[in-house]
């Protein structure tokens, strides 16, 4: 394993145990970050390993996503909007556990125990 997939699955993990963290203390719009931030990271470790390197920027990220691992492409993208939200609106406990069972499954995709 490389440092650089260390440094994710570090990340990743760092980021998972804040978001359970922040949703226990009802601070949602902090889980609902936190989680999107463990998707990103999970997302970027399984680009790594098929592709051999990390995306640059979102966008890139997404794009790669669509056009090769649609499974991954289709949580991500419905979720980039409630991350996106998070800086103008109060999210909700439902939208959070929302993005909770969308890291769970992201993690068994890129086979991640979080």
């Amino acid at each position: 394993m490389s440092e650089t997939e260390d440094i994710l699955i570090n990340n990743a993990k760092e980021y998972f145990k804040n978001a359970l963290e922040a949703q226990t203390k009802n601070e949602f719009n902090t889980a609902v970050t936190l989680f999107f931030k463990v998707m990103t990271a999970l997302c970027d470790l399984f680009i790594l390993r098929k592709e051999g390197s990390i995306p640059t920027s979102y966008a890139n990220r997404f794009r790669i996503l669509e056009a090769r691992y649609k499974e991954l492409y289709d949580l991500i993208d419905k979720d980039f909007p409630f991350y996106q939200e998070s800086y103008k609106t109060r999210l909700t406990k439902e939208v959070s556990l929302i993005l909770f069972e969308d890291v769970k499954k992201i993690s068994k995709i890129v086979g991640i125990d979080l």
